[in-house]
């Protein structure tokens, strides 16, 4: 899309050139030339949208070598990958500004929040049977299991029962009276590593710093708030083929 948009652009620019200078009205005299002139601006500000380093030189050049396939600078078959590298490492780049941002807001707005949840971790795992592993993961063995633990790629059943540290409960299959089914892959990173430490039969207690939740970004208006600690028994019922 992003090429089509340029290259729509260009050719605009291009086809309206005479000696490398462009033609200009000062009026539009009909339908066609109404909806050409509408084409041109939507295109520049859609270029302007998504491609500001933009080198209009080039931009032309790129175009007129293409026309007449003469004079190449890059090869034909090179170009949508390239267009596809940069764009993702642009949108890349764009996320993770926003992401910033957003974690720059929540700790303006719920700094206490997170010292609080982080003093709750750092006491809670110098209590008794509390492990914790290299993430910052801890967890406490209720009950063992027995058999093969599942892979990241799993999909597992479970019962679970989800709270805050000050025991506000935000989700729980247990009081829905129905085991959870998932892919291990596509749940939070705490569950992720958890449930693999885990066998078939097995219960255990999870402490889950907001770093391997939902960080500074959960669901708008749920119970869970920007740096929240989460605390899950889980139950792993079995892993499913």
């Amino acid at each position: 899309m992003t090429k089509f948009l340029i290259a729509t652009a260009v050719g605009i620019s291009v086809v309206s050139c005479d000696n490398g200078q462009f033609k200009t009205k000062k009026s539009l005299e009909n339908q066609i030339d109404t909806v050409s002139y509408a084409v041109g601006l939507n295109m520049a500000t859609q270029i302007k949208s998504n491609f500001e380093d933009a080198n209009a030189d080039l931009l032309l050049q790129g175009f007129k070598n293409g026309i007449d396939s003469t004079n190449l600078l890059l090869e034909s078959k090179d170009v949508q990958d390239i267009l596809r590298k940069y764009f993702q490492k642009k949108n890349e780049e764009r996320m993770k500004k926003m992401q910033e941002e957003q974690v720059k807001k929540a700790e303006a707005e719920f700094g206490d929040l997170k010292k609080e949840n982080e003093e709750f971790l750092e006491k809670n795992k110098a209590k008794e049977g509390v492990v914790t592993t290299e993430s910052g993961l801890q967890y406490v063995v209720l009950k063992e299991g027995k058999g093969e633990s599942p892979k990241a790629t799993s999909k597992v059943k479970v019962h679970y029962h989800g709270t805050l540290i000050d025991g506000t409960v935000f989700d729980s299959s247990v009081d829905r009276k129905e085991p959870a089914e998932f892919l291990l892959n596509r749940v939070i990173k705490g569950w992720t590593e958890g449930i693999q430490l885990m066998k078939p039969g097995a219960k255990y207690k999870f402490f889950i710093p907001s770093d391997l939740g939902y960080g500074a970004t959960p669901r708008p208006g749920g119970k869970i708030k920007p740096f929240a600690t989460l605390i899950f028994e889980v139950e792993l019922l079995e892993e499913l083929k």
